[in-house]
């Protein structure tokens, strides 16, 4: 039995900023053989063709809403970097966290944005990128001191170009005999379109 199957197998969390590549690892660990925890209640559009693969009770974290994460051991769930905090700690889990060039990450958001109707400018680049930096370094200490958590960074530009030692490190990490060449097939590079 593959430890994707044991009801003893930590979490899979994929983790990150807002528009960091969190969808793209999702969708690589199940063409891989990882069963995802998600709802499909947010689709597929032109920011996320390929889908969000998100669970919308993960938002509710926060608020207590915790009791799912006993069945999602050995799967993979989306959990972004400012909700880490709310996983609770009777559990293990194998963070992959995607990290990616800030400046892209603000332009795919500014996008999204834009597309949705929603204004732009209520606060600068600047002050964005300024305030995921914050973030970013208080979420790594946090993360460093958890010791039911490991941590892969996965760094989004280098998994889109040259995804053949990024796929062979996830592979090694999560311990698991998964599909390499459906993982790499799942890896489209006409979707980077924001880049640095």
């Amino acid at each position: 039995m593959s430890a994707a199957t044991t009801t003893s197998a930590p979490v899979i969390v994929v983790s990150g900023l807002p528009r960091s590549g969190t969808s793209l690892m999702m969708n690589m660990l199940q063409a891989g053989g990882i069963p995802l925890v998600q709802d499909g209640q947010r689709t597929a559009d032109d920011d996320n063709p390929k889908g969000y693969f998100e669970l919308e009770r993960v938002k509710q974290m926060g608020k207590g809403d915790v009791t799912w994460v006993d069945d999602a051991q050995g799967k993979a769930v989306k959990v972004i970097s400012y909700l880490l905090k709310h996983l609770p700690p009777t559990s293990s889990y194998k963070v992959l966290f995607m990290r990616r060039r800030l400046p892209e990450v603000l332009a795919s958001q500014k996008k999204m944005l834009v597309r949705r109707g929603e204004p732009t400018d209520t606060i600068s680049d600047a002050q964005m990128a300024a305030l995921f930096e914050k973030h970013l370094k208080e979420i790594d200490g946090w993360m460093a001191a958890q010791p039911n958590l490991s941590v892969l960074d996965v760094t989004y530009h280098e998994l889109a170009e040259q995804p053949e030692r990024h796929v062979d490190e996830l592979i090694a990490f999560l311990g698991l005999e998964l599909d390499r060449d459906r993982m790499l097939a799942a890896v489209d590079p006409t979707l980077y379109r924001n880049r640095g």
